[in-house]
Protein backbone atom coordinates (compact mmCIF):
# COMPACT_ATOMS: atom_id res chain seq x y z
CA UNK A 1 0.00 0.00 0.00
CA UNK A 2 0.94 3.49 -0.83
CA UNK A 3 2.25 5.62 1.83
CA UNK A 4 2.30 9.50 1.67
CA UNK A 5 4.95 11.51 4.04
CA UNK A 6 5.02 15.12 4.04
CA UNK A 7 8.31 17.03 5.27
CA UNK A 8 8.45 20.75 5.89
CA UNK A 9 11.78 22.34 7.34
CA UNK A 10 10.00 24.94 7.72
CA UNK A 11 6.84 24.40 9.47
CA UNK A 12 7.01 20.85 10.30
CA UNK A 13 8.09 19.14 13.17
CA UNK A 14 9.34 15.50 13.71
CA UNK A 15 6.48 14.85 16.35
CA UNK A 16 3.91 15.28 13.89
CA UNK A 17 1.77 12.28 11.74
CA UNK A 18 3.74 13.10 8.48
CA UNK A 19 0.54 14.10 7.13
CA UNK A 20 -0.08 17.40 4.47
CA UNK A 21 -1.80 18.91 7.15
CA UNK A 22 0.88 18.08 10.10
CA UNK A 23 4.20 17.32 7.96
CA UNK A 24 7.43 15.96 9.49
CA UNK A 25 10.35 18.18 9.45
CA UNK A 26 13.28 16.49 8.40
CA UNK A 27 13.93 13.68 5.55
CA UNK A 28 15.89 12.27 7.95
CA UNK A 29 13.03 11.07 10.33
CA UNK A 30 11.01 10.76 7.41
CA UNK A 31 13.03 7.79 5.92
CA UNK A 32 12.83 6.28 9.57
CA UNK A 33 8.86 6.09 9.35
CA UNK A 34 9.26 4.46 5.42
CA UNK A 35 8.88 1.36 4.18
CA UNK A 36 9.22 -0.17 0.42
CA UNK A 37 6.43 2.16 -1.55
CA UNK A 38 6.23 5.01 0.90
CA UNK A 39 6.81 8.18 -1.15
CA UNK A 40 7.88 11.39 0.63
CA UNK A 41 6.99 14.53 -0.72
CA UNK A 42 9.05 17.96 0.06
CA UNK A 43 8.18 21.19 -0.03
CA UNK A 44 10.55 24.29 -0.93
CA UNK A 45 13.07 24.89 1.65
CA UNK A 46 16.39 24.41 3.03
CA UNK A 47 17.24 21.28 4.24
CA UNK A 48 20.54 20.57 5.84
CA UNK A 49 22.15 20.33 9.25
CA UNK A 50 20.36 23.38 10.72
CA UNK A 51 17.26 22.22 10.24
CA UNK A 52 18.19 18.98 12.05
CA UNK A 53 19.25 16.54 8.91
CA UNK A 54 21.64 13.39 9.99
CA UNK A 55 23.76 12.70 6.88
CA UNK A 56 23.97 10.84 5.05
CA UNK A 57 20.48 9.98 4.01
CA UNK A 58 20.54 6.43 3.34
CA UNK A 59 17.07 5.86 1.03
CA UNK A 60 15.90 2.39 2.03
CA UNK A 61 14.42 0.12 -0.79
CA UNK A 62 11.82 1.04 -2.52
CA UNK A 63 11.46 4.47 -1.23
CA UNK A 64 10.64 7.84 -3.44
CA UNK A 65 11.99 11.36 -2.38
CA UNK A 66 9.94 13.68 -4.63
CA UNK A 67 10.20 17.51 -4.45
CA UNK A 68 9.79 20.28 -7.35
CA UNK A 69 10.24 17.63 -10.25
CA UNK A 70 9.11 20.05 -13.25
CA UNK A 71 11.70 22.53 -12.06
CA UNK A 72 14.57 20.49 -11.59
CA UNK A 73 14.62 20.66 -8.19
CA UNK A 74 14.38 24.36 -8.00
CA UNK A 75 13.79 25.84 -4.25
CA UNK A 76 14.50 22.29 -2.39
CA UNK A 77 17.92 22.70 -1.77
CA UNK A 78 19.90 19.60 0.43
CA UNK A 79 23.30 20.61 1.68
CA UNK A 80 25.27 18.25 3.74
CA UNK A 81 27.66 15.81 4.57
CA UNK A 82 27.67 12.89 6.38
CA UNK A 83 30.80 9.67 6.99
CA UNK A 84 29.99 6.52 4.57
CA UNK A 85 31.86 3.16 4.89
CA UNK A 86 31.55 2.45 1.24
CA UNK A 87 32.75 -1.46 0.88
CA UNK A 88 34.84 -1.09 -2.25
CA UNK A 89 36.05 2.56 -1.47
CA UNK A 90 36.22 2.51 2.75
CA UNK A 91 35.32 6.07 3.98
CA UNK A 92 33.26 8.55 1.84
CA UNK A 93 31.67 11.78 2.41
CA UNK A 94 28.27 11.53 1.32
CA UNK A 95 24.59 13.20 0.70
CA UNK A 96 22.55 10.61 -0.16
CA UNK A 97 23.23 6.96 -0.39
CA UNK A 98 20.80 5.24 -2.83
CA UNK A 99 19.21 1.39 -2.47
CA UNK A 100 17.47 -0.88 -4.52
CA UNK A 101 14.58 0.66 -6.28
CA UNK A 102 14.72 3.96 -4.25
CA UNK A 103 14.12 7.12 -6.64
CA UNK A 104 15.34 10.77 -6.01
CA UNK A 105 13.22 12.91 -7.92
CA UNK A 106 13.06 16.65 -8.65
CA UNK A 107 15.62 18.12 -5.71
CA UNK A 108 19.16 20.32 -5.64
CA UNK A 109 21.78 18.56 -3.87
CA UNK A 110 25.21 20.23 -2.89
CA UNK A 111 28.26 18.10 -1.02
CA UNK A 112 30.63 21.50 -0.09
CA UNK A 113 32.87 19.02 2.13
CA UNK A 114 35.90 18.02 1.26
CA UNK A 115 35.73 15.16 -1.13
CA UNK A 116 31.96 15.75 -1.25
CA UNK A 117 29.93 13.36 -3.23
CA UNK A 118 25.99 14.43 -3.66
CA UNK A 119 24.93 10.54 -4.69
CA UNK A 120 26.63 7.28 -3.89
CA UNK A 121 25.21 4.48 -5.89
CA UNK A 122 26.89 0.61 -5.05
CA UNK A 123 25.72 -2.37 -6.51
CA UNK A 124 21.89 -1.05 -6.49
CA UNK A 125 19.78 0.21 -9.17
CA UNK A 126 17.77 3.02 -7.82
CA UNK A 127 16.63 5.93 -10.34
CA UNK A 128 17.95 9.62 -10.16
CA UNK A 129 15.68 12.33 -12.22
CA UNK A 130 14.78 15.71 -12.83
CA UNK A 131 17.39 16.84 -10.16
CA UNK A 132 20.58 19.65 -10.01
CA UNK A 133 23.85 18.81 -8.20
CA UNK A 134 25.47 21.61 -8.23
CA UNK A 135 28.72 22.97 -6.06
CA UNK A 136 29.64 19.35 -4.80
CA UNK A 137 33.67 18.97 -4.04
CA UNK A 138 33.89 16.24 -5.67
CA UNK A 139 31.40 14.76 -8.21
CA UNK A 140 27.36 14.93 -8.39
CA UNK A 141 26.72 11.18 -8.38
CA UNK A 142 29.09 8.46 -7.88
CA UNK A 143 28.51 4.89 -9.67
CA UNK A 144 30.17 1.24 -8.56
CA UNK A 145 29.99 -1.79 -7.79
CA UNK A 146 27.37 -3.73 -9.92
CA UNK A 147 24.85 -0.67 -10.25
CA UNK A 148 22.27 -0.61 -12.83
CA UNK A 149 20.97 3.32 -12.31
CA UNK A 150 18.61 4.78 -14.57
CA UNK A 151 20.02 8.62 -14.36
CA UNK A 152 18.05 10.82 -16.49
CA UNK A 153 16.91 14.69 -17.28
CA UNK A 154 19.13 15.89 -14.61
CA UNK A 155 21.21 19.57 -14.31
CA UNK A 156 25.49 18.99 -12.82
CA UNK A 157 26.85 21.92 -12.91
CA UNK A 158 29.93 23.23 -10.60
CA UNK A 159 30.83 20.05 -9.18
CA UNK A 160 34.74 20.29 -8.84
CA UNK A 161 35.79 16.59 -10.11
CA UNK A 162 33.28 15.32 -12.38
CA UNK A 163 29.20 15.29 -13.00
CA UNK A 164 28.90 11.80 -13.13
CA UNK A 165 31.58 8.84 -12.10
CA UNK A 166 30.86 5.16 -13.11
CA UNK A 167 33.24 2.99 -12.07
CA UNK A 168 33.77 -0.52 -11.59
CA UNK A 169 30.78 -2.91 -12.99
CA UNK A 170 28.37 -0.90 -13.73
CA UNK A 171 25.58 -1.05 -16.04
CA UNK A 172 22.81 1.11 -16.69
CA UNK A 173 21.97 4.42 -18.28
CA UNK A 174 22.78 7.91 -18.19
CA UNK A 175 20.06 9.90 -20.39
CA UNK A 176 18.91 13.40 -21.02
CA UNK A 177 21.69 15.22 -18.59
CA UNK A 178 23.12 18.50 -18.66
CA UNK A 179 26.49 18.41 -17.65
CA UNK A 180 28.25 21.90 -17.57
CA UNK A 181 30.42 24.46 -15.72
CA UNK A 182 32.34 20.91 -14.20
CA UNK A 183 35.26 18.95 -14.04
CA UNK A 184 34.62 16.24 -16.09
CA UNK A 185 31.34 16.19 -17.83
CA UNK A 186 30.95 12.56 -17.44
CA UNK A 187 33.87 9.73 -16.21
CA UNK A 188 33.24 6.24 -16.80
CA UNK A 189 36.08 3.51 -15.68
CA UNK A 190 37.37 0.38 -14.65
CA UNK A 191 34.72 -2.18 -16.55
CA UNK A 192 32.10 -0.01 -16.90
CA UNK A 193 29.45 -0.69 -20.00
CA UNK A 194 26.88 2.19 -19.15
CA UNK A 195 24.72 3.24 -21.87
CA UNK A 196 25.01 7.31 -22.47
CA UNK A 197 22.55 8.49 -24.53
CA UNK A 198 21.38 12.04 -25.56
CA UNK A 199 23.10 14.27 -23.21
CA UNK A 200 24.32 17.56 -23.67
CA UNK A 201 27.58 18.31 -22.23
CA UNK A 202 29.73 21.15 -22.77
CA UNK A 203 32.08 24.35 -21.48
CA UNK A 204 33.44 21.73 -18.74
CA UNK A 205 37.46 21.07 -18.18
CA UNK A 206 36.94 17.85 -20.49
CA UNK A 207 33.19 16.42 -22.12
CA UNK A 208 33.82 12.54 -21.51
CA UNK A 209 36.61 10.84 -20.15
CA UNK A 210 36.79 6.49 -20.59
CA UNK A 211 39.75 5.11 -18.69
CA UNK A 212 40.72 1.24 -17.50
CA UNK A 213 38.63 -1.22 -19.37
CA UNK A 214 35.58 0.53 -19.61
CA UNK A 215 33.08 0.04 -22.99
CA UNK A 216 29.93 2.26 -21.97
CA UNK A 217 27.83 2.58 -25.53
CA UNK A 218 27.76 6.70 -26.39
CA UNK A 219 24.20 7.41 -28.55
CA UNK A 220 23.01 11.11 -29.51
CA UNK A 221 25.28 13.04 -27.08
CA UNK A 222 26.41 16.52 -28.10
CA UNK A 223 29.83 17.18 -26.93
CA UNK A 224 30.91 20.73 -27.87
CA UNK A 225 32.39 23.77 -25.90
CA UNK A 226 34.54 22.11 -23.47
CA UNK A 227 38.31 23.69 -22.31
CA UNK A 228 40.07 20.18 -23.69
CA UNK A 229 38.40 17.48 -25.35
CA UNK A 230 34.93 16.57 -26.16
CA UNK A 231 36.23 12.43 -25.87
CA UNK A 232 39.25 11.70 -24.18
CA UNK A 233 39.67 7.54 -24.52
CA UNK A 234 42.72 6.29 -22.21
CA UNK A 235 44.31 2.70 -21.23
CA UNK A 236 42.48 -0.29 -22.66
CA UNK A 237 38.92 1.88 -22.93
CA UNK A 238 37.04 1.35 -25.60
CA UNK A 239 34.05 3.31 -26.33
CA UNK A 240 31.12 2.10 -28.81
CA UNK A 241 30.44 5.64 -30.75
CA UNK A 242 29.04 3.50 -33.59
CA UNK A 243 28.82 -0.19 -34.90
CA UNK A 244 27.32 -1.94 -38.37
CA UNK A 245 24.00 -2.27 -36.28
CA UNK A 246 23.98 1.04 -34.80
CA UNK A 247 24.81 4.35 -35.59
CA UNK A 248 26.66 6.50 -32.95
CA UNK A 249 25.04 9.72 -34.05
CA UNK A 250 27.04 11.73 -31.34
CA UNK A 251 28.47 15.16 -31.83
CA UNK A 252 32.14 16.33 -31.10
CA UNK A 253 32.33 19.87 -32.17
CA UNK A 254 34.48 23.48 -30.99
CA UNK A 255 36.49 21.95 -28.14
CA UNK A 256 39.55 23.23 -27.29
CA UNK A 257 42.39 20.65 -27.77
CA UNK A 258 40.44 17.47 -29.37
CA UNK A 259 36.56 16.70 -30.53
CA UNK A 260 37.80 12.83 -29.93
CA UNK A 261 41.57 12.21 -28.13
CA UNK A 262 42.11 8.50 -28.56
CA UNK A 263 45.49 7.93 -26.02
CA UNK A 264 44.42 4.11 -25.40
CA UNK A 265 46.00 1.24 -26.83
CA UNK A 266 43.10 0.07 -29.09
CA UNK A 267 41.81 1.71 -32.35
CA UNK A 268 38.63 3.85 -32.28
CA UNK A 269 35.78 2.95 -34.66
CA UNK A 270 33.21 5.93 -35.20
CA UNK A 271 30.11 5.38 -37.44
CA UNK A 272 28.23 8.13 -38.14
CA UNK A 273 29.36 10.97 -35.30
CA UNK A 274 29.23 14.72 -36.32
CA UNK A 275 32.96 15.07 -36.02
CA UNK A 276 35.60 16.60 -38.22
CA UNK A 277 38.78 14.27 -38.89
CA UNK A 278 41.32 17.25 -38.40
CA UNK A 279 39.84 18.10 -34.78
CA UNK A 280 40.74 14.43 -33.23
CA UNK A 281 43.70 12.92 -31.90
CA UNK A 282 44.84 9.09 -32.11
CA UNK A 283 44.19 6.01 -34.08
CA UNK A 284 40.69 6.22 -35.35
CA UNK A 285 38.78 5.33 -38.25
CA UNK A 286 35.73 6.49 -39.82
CA UNK A 287 32.78 5.71 -41.63
CA UNK A 288 29.38 7.63 -42.04
CA UNK A 289 26.12 6.31 -43.03
CA UNK A 290 23.91 7.57 -45.53
CA UNK A 291 22.90 10.78 -44.23
CA UNK A 292 18.99 10.63 -43.72
CA UNK A 293 16.46 13.30 -44.14
CA UNK A 294 15.78 15.09 -41.17
CA UNK A 295 12.55 14.64 -39.62
CA UNK A 296 10.09 18.00 -39.97
CA UNK A 297 9.46 19.33 -36.68
CA UNK A 298 6.05 19.00 -35.78
CA UNK A 299 4.09 21.48 -37.19
CA UNK A 300 0.99 23.71 -34.89
CA UNK A 301 -2.84 22.82 -35.52
CA UNK A 302 -3.85 25.12 -38.27
CA UNK A 303 -6.68 26.51 -35.98
CA UNK A 304 -5.92 27.75 -32.50
CA UNK A 305 -5.84 25.22 -29.71
CA UNK A 306 -8.46 25.36 -26.71
CA UNK A 307 -7.50 26.75 -24.21
CA UNK A 308 -8.58 22.86 -22.56
CA UNK A 309 -5.62 21.51 -24.79
CA UNK A 310 -2.47 21.01 -22.63
CA UNK A 311 0.72 19.59 -23.06
CA UNK A 312 1.34 16.87 -21.00
CA UNK A 313 5.12 17.86 -19.81
CA UNK A 314 5.00 21.47 -19.31
CA UNK A 315 3.00 21.80 -16.60
CA UNK A 316 4.83 23.57 -13.23
CA UNK A 317 7.34 24.20 -15.52
CA UNK A 318 9.16 27.69 -15.33
CA UNK A 319 8.20 28.70 -19.02
CA UNK A 320 4.49 27.17 -18.51
CA UNK A 321 2.96 31.00 -19.25
CA UNK A 322 5.10 31.23 -22.58
CA UNK A 323 4.81 28.38 -23.87
CA UNK A 324 0.66 27.87 -23.41
CA UNK A 325 0.56 31.35 -25.17
CA UNK A 326 2.66 30.58 -27.88
CA UNK A 327 0.99 27.35 -28.68
CA UNK A 328 -2.12 28.96 -28.87
CA UNK A 329 -1.21 31.75 -30.74
CA UNK A 330 0.32 28.91 -33.45
CA UNK A 331 3.87 30.13 -32.96
CA UNK A 332 5.05 26.46 -31.40
CA UNK A 333 3.44 23.19 -31.13
CA UNK A 334 3.96 19.94 -29.24
CA UNK A 335 4.44 16.57 -30.34
CA UNK A 336 2.32 13.92 -31.00
CA UNK A 337 2.15 12.68 -27.87
CA UNK A 338 1.47 15.88 -26.77
CA UNK A 339 4.82 16.47 -24.95
CA UNK A 340 6.64 19.63 -25.69
CA UNK A 341 10.03 18.96 -24.74
CA UNK A 342 10.98 21.89 -23.21
CA UNK A 343 14.78 21.28 -21.95
CA UNK A 344 15.65 19.72 -25.42
CA UNK A 345 17.40 21.79 -27.37
CA UNK A 346 16.76 22.76 -30.54
CA UNK A 347 18.71 23.00 -34.31
CA UNK A 348 19.11 26.16 -36.23
CA UNK A 349 16.41 24.72 -39.16
CA UNK A 350 14.07 24.00 -36.26
CA UNK A 351 14.78 27.82 -34.89
CA UNK A 352 14.20 29.32 -38.53
CA UNK A 353 10.90 27.59 -38.81
CA UNK A 354 10.41 29.10 -35.55
CA UNK A 355 10.94 32.36 -36.78
CA UNK A 356 9.14 32.51 -39.70
CA UNK A 357 5.54 31.27 -38.06
CA UNK A 358 6.75 34.29 -35.26
CA UNK A 359 7.85 36.83 -37.57
CA UNK A 360 6.94 35.98 -41.65
CA UNK A 361 9.88 38.14 -42.11
CA UNK A 362 10.10 39.92 -45.66
CA UNK A 363 12.48 40.09 -48.04
CA UNK A 364 15.73 42.68 -47.57
CA UNK A 365 18.81 40.97 -49.62
CA UNK A 366 19.03 38.05 -52.31
CA UNK A 367 18.74 34.37 -51.44
CA UNK A 368 21.77 32.33 -51.11
CA UNK A 369 22.54 29.25 -52.13
CA UNK A 370 23.88 27.26 -48.78
CA UNK A 371 26.24 24.14 -49.93
CA UNK A 372 24.61 21.71 -47.24
CA UNK A 373 20.92 22.23 -47.92
CA UNK A 374 19.23 20.50 -50.48
CA UNK A 375 15.91 22.22 -52.20
CA UNK A 376 13.85 19.15 -51.00
CA UNK A 377 15.16 19.48 -47.11
CA UNK A 378 12.32 19.98 -45.14
CA UNK A 379 13.15 23.27 -44.40
CA UNK A 380 15.15 25.07 -47.09
CA UNK A 381 12.05 27.96 -47.85
CA UNK A 382 12.12 28.44 -43.70
CA UNK A 383 15.65 29.28 -43.57
CA UNK A 384 15.75 31.00 -46.96
CA UNK A 385 13.66 33.94 -45.45
CA UNK A 386 14.70 33.70 -42.32
CA UNK A 387 17.71 34.83 -44.28
CA UNK A 388 16.22 37.45 -46.45
CA UNK A 389 14.66 38.65 -43.51
CA UNK A 390 18.00 39.60 -41.87
CA UNK A 391 17.47 36.98 -39.29
CA UNK A 392 19.78 34.48 -39.94
CA UNK A 393 23.65 34.63 -41.62
CA UNK A 394 25.72 31.46 -42.63
CA UNK A 395 29.18 30.09 -41.97
CA UNK A 396 32.06 30.68 -43.54
CA UNK A 397 31.79 28.41 -47.50
CA UNK A 398 28.26 29.34 -47.46
CA UNK A 399 27.85 26.47 -44.83
CA UNK A 400 24.46 26.94 -42.55
CA UNK A 401 24.54 23.70 -40.41
CA UNK A 402 21.09 22.74 -40.56
CA UNK A 403 20.99 20.46 -37.71
CA UNK A 404 23.43 21.84 -35.78
CA UNK A 405 22.47 22.79 -31.92
CA UNK A 406 21.75 26.83 -31.80
CA UNK A 407 24.10 27.84 -28.90
CA UNK A 408 22.20 31.02 -26.82
CA UNK A 409 24.15 33.72 -28.67
CA UNK A 410 23.11 32.72 -31.70
CA UNK A 411 19.44 33.22 -30.73
CA UNK A 412 20.07 36.48 -29.14
CA UNK A 413 22.45 37.95 -32.34
CA UNK A 414 19.46 36.86 -34.84
CA UNK A 415 16.79 38.98 -33.12
CA UNK A 416 18.72 42.14 -32.69
CA UNK A 417 19.40 41.66 -36.51
CA UNK A 418 15.92 40.52 -37.64
CA UNK A 419 14.43 43.49 -35.71
CA UNK A 420 17.28 46.01 -36.63
CA UNK A 421 17.86 46.91 -33.00
CA UNK A 422 20.32 48.68 -31.46
CA UNK A 423 21.67 49.95 -28.44
CA UNK A 424 20.10 53.47 -26.85
CA UNK A 425 21.86 53.37 -23.33
CA UNK A 426 25.50 52.13 -21.82
CA UNK A 427 24.58 48.85 -20.65
CA UNK A 428 27.42 47.33 -18.03
CA UNK A 429 27.89 43.41 -19.28
CA UNK A 430 29.52 42.47 -15.72
CA UNK A 431 26.32 41.86 -14.19
CA UNK A 432 26.78 38.38 -15.66
CA UNK A 433 29.20 36.71 -14.07
CA UNK A 434 30.16 35.25 -16.97
CA UNK A 435 30.63 38.20 -19.19
CA UNK A 436 33.98 36.97 -19.73
CA UNK A 437 32.76 34.30 -22.27
CA UNK A 438 30.40 36.93 -24.74
CA UNK A 439 32.72 37.16 -27.55
CA UNK A 440 33.64 40.83 -28.83
CA UNK A 441 32.16 40.63 -31.98
CA UNK A 442 28.39 39.64 -29.69
CA UNK A 443 28.72 42.32 -26.82
CA UNK A 444 27.12 44.90 -28.55
CA UNK A 445 23.96 42.26 -29.20
CA UNK A 446 23.86 41.38 -26.03
CA UNK A 447 23.69 44.98 -24.43
CA UNK A 448 21.12 46.07 -26.75
CA UNK A 449 19.04 42.53 -25.84
CA UNK A 450 19.81 43.54 -22.10
CA UNK A 451 18.44 46.79 -22.74
CA UNK A 452 14.96 45.83 -24.30
CA UNK A 453 14.25 43.06 -21.94
CA UNK A 454 15.18 39.79 -24.60
CA UNK A 455 17.38 37.67 -22.35
CA UNK A 456 16.69 35.17 -20.23
CA UNK A 457 18.79 32.93 -17.62
CA UNK A 458 17.63 30.12 -16.00
CA UNK A 459 18.33 29.13 -13.24
CA UNK A 460 20.49 31.78 -12.13
CA UNK A 461 20.01 34.76 -13.71
CA UNK A 462 23.57 36.36 -13.46
CA UNK A 463 24.54 33.55 -15.61
CA UNK A 464 24.02 34.36 -19.30
CA UNK A 465 25.67 30.68 -20.51
CA UNK A 466 26.15 32.40 -24.42
CA UNK A 467 27.42 29.10 -25.68
CA UNK A 468 25.46 26.52 -24.25
CA UNK A 469 22.79 25.25 -26.66
CA UNK A 470 19.44 27.25 -26.39
CA UNK A 471 16.57 25.01 -25.11
CA UNK A 472 13.27 25.15 -26.71
CA UNK A 473 11.96 27.17 -23.56
CA UNK A 474 14.47 29.44 -23.57
CA UNK A 475 13.82 30.12 -27.19
CA UNK A 476 10.39 30.19 -27.08
CA UNK A 477 10.30 32.85 -24.27
CA UNK A 478 13.06 34.79 -26.19
CA UNK A 479 10.61 34.85 -29.00
CA UNK A 480 7.78 35.77 -26.60
CA UNK A 481 9.56 38.59 -25.26
CA UNK A 482 10.03 40.24 -28.89
CA UNK A 483 6.32 40.01 -29.41
CA UNK A 484 5.81 41.97 -26.27
CA UNK A 485 8.17 44.33 -27.35
CA UNK A 486 6.21 45.06 -31.06
CA UNK A 487 3.09 44.95 -28.85
CA UNK A 488 1.69 41.53 -30.31
CA UNK A 489 1.35 39.90 -27.02
CA UNK A 490 0.87 40.76 -23.47
CA UNK A 491 3.69 41.01 -20.87
CA UNK A 492 3.96 37.76 -18.74
CA UNK A 493 6.20 38.75 -15.53
CA UNK A 494 8.91 36.29 -14.89
CA UNK A 495 11.94 36.54 -12.57
CA UNK A 496 13.99 34.88 -15.29
CA UNK A 497 14.01 37.94 -17.40
CA UNK A 498 17.01 40.66 -18.06
CA UNK A 499 16.11 43.92 -18.27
Amino acid sequence: MLKLIYVNPTTGSDRNSGSQQAPLKTITQALKEAASGTKIELVEGQYNATSGEIFPLIVPFGVTIIGNENNKGSGISISGSGEYISRIFARQNITFVLSNGSRLIGVTVTNSASRGTAVWIESSSPTIANCTFINCQREGVFVTGDANPIIQNNIFTQNSASGISITKNSQGQVRGNNCFQTGFGIAIGDRATTKIVDNNIYDNRSGIVVSGDARPVLRENVCELNIQDGLTVVGNALPDIGNNKNSGNNIFRNNGQFDIQNASINKLISINNQVEPHSVNGNIQFFADPEPEPEPIPEPEPTLLPKSTKLTDISGHWGFEFIQELVQLGIVAGFPNRTFRPDATITRSQYAALLVKAFNPQSLREPIVFEDIKENFWAYQVIQQAYQGLFFSGYPGKKFFPNQNIPRIQVIGSLISGLGLTNQVEIDLDIYDDSSKIPNSAQDEIATATQYGLIVNYPKTTILNPNRPATRTEVAVMVYQVLVLIGQVRKIDSPFIIG
